[in-house]
């Protein structure tokens, strides 16, 4: 008889233990496929971040191209040319990076926006020379002698005014910097945890620059879920000859000084884990962006 119980019992461990062993691996296939799909995201983000800074870099090593037809300054020249081979090389260097390698992409990252201002400053030095040579066209236009050269060099700078509109636009851009986006619990605290999130913060730096246009700007920030998803009111606002939908919009009196920003999303529905994603907009751009995950 104690033979037979203790079979029974040595049967009920095993089967027991078998359970175990199966509801283990049954939580580490999940926990693993969970990992896979965070991964897929991720690499996603990253390979739009990349492929949106190639194309930048494709812009501005064009534009420098441009920019060196319309310039006579040798000196000028000389330093165009270079800024150009600068862009070419970096561009090189980003085509080369792997989309995981984080640290070097930030790296590039910050190269493009120094290229961005150092074209700012090309293109009003090249203003600024325009001007200078109306200047002296206006000085000598009681010369009936050089007046025919005057009237054609007034037409040529017309047309490089025109061509350089362009490029102005683009040294007009708004920048986002210092951009930060995380959740908030009922008490006001940063969380991680999406059953504890009561709001989201948002909080940026639109940069300084001197070539914008002043006045009012209206700031959109489209808030994406894990499964990209848009967080709205309904609004809607133009990007490149389409409309998207955006969470929140926010109005401020640009100077042309860096000015912070900080807006906020209530979070008035159940929310998943994963990886969310804030992209800022201004004047029809993407100024910024950035990621931030909860549990």
């Amino acid at each position: 008889m104690n033979k037979k119980l203790t079979l029974t019992a040595v049967a009920v461990i095993v089967l027991l233990a078998l359970g175990a062993l199966i509801a283990y691996l049954a939580k580490q296939t999940i926990d693993a496929k969970a990992a896979e799909q965070h991964m897929k995201e991720l690499q996603e983000l990253a390979e739009m971040d990349k492929l949106e800074m190639q194309n930048e870099y494709e812009d501005f090593a064009k534009q420098y191209g441009e920019l060196q037809m319309q310039v006579t300054n040798d000196s000028l020249l000389a330093q165009l040319e270079k800024e150009q081979k600068r862009a070419e090389a970096l561009l090189a260097e980003l085509r080369k990076t792997k989309d995981d390698d984080a640290a070097e992409i930030l790296r590039l990252k910050k190269e493009l926006a120094t290229l961005r201002e150092i074209l700012r400053n090309y293109v009003m030095q090249i203003d600024s020379l325009n001007h200078l040579n109306q200047a002296l066209t206006s000085e000598n236009e009681n010369l009936r002698s050089e007046n025919q050269q005057a009237q054609e060099h007034i037409s040529s700078l017309t047309t490089e005014r025109e061509s350089l509109t362009e490029k102005v636009a683009i040294a007009s851009q708004l920048d986002a910097t210092g951009i930060s986006a995380f959740a908030k619990n009922k008490k006001g605290k940063a969380t991680t945890k999406s059953k504890d999130a009561k709001k989201f913060q948002i909080s940026f730096s639109v940069a300084r620059n001197v070539t914008a246009q002043t006045g009012m700007k209206s700031i959109y920030v489209r808030i994406l879920t894990p499964t990209n998803q848009t967080l709205t009111h309904g609004g809607t606002f133009p990007y490149e000859n389409r409309t998207l939908e955006y969470s929140i919009r926010k109005d401020i009196e640009y100077t042309g000084e860096e000015q912070a920003v900080t807006v906020y999303w209530d979070v008035n529905s159940t929310l998943m884990g994963g990886t969310y994603r804030a992209d800022i907009f201004a004047d029809g751009n993407r100024i910024g962006g950035t990621t931030f995950s909860l549990e």
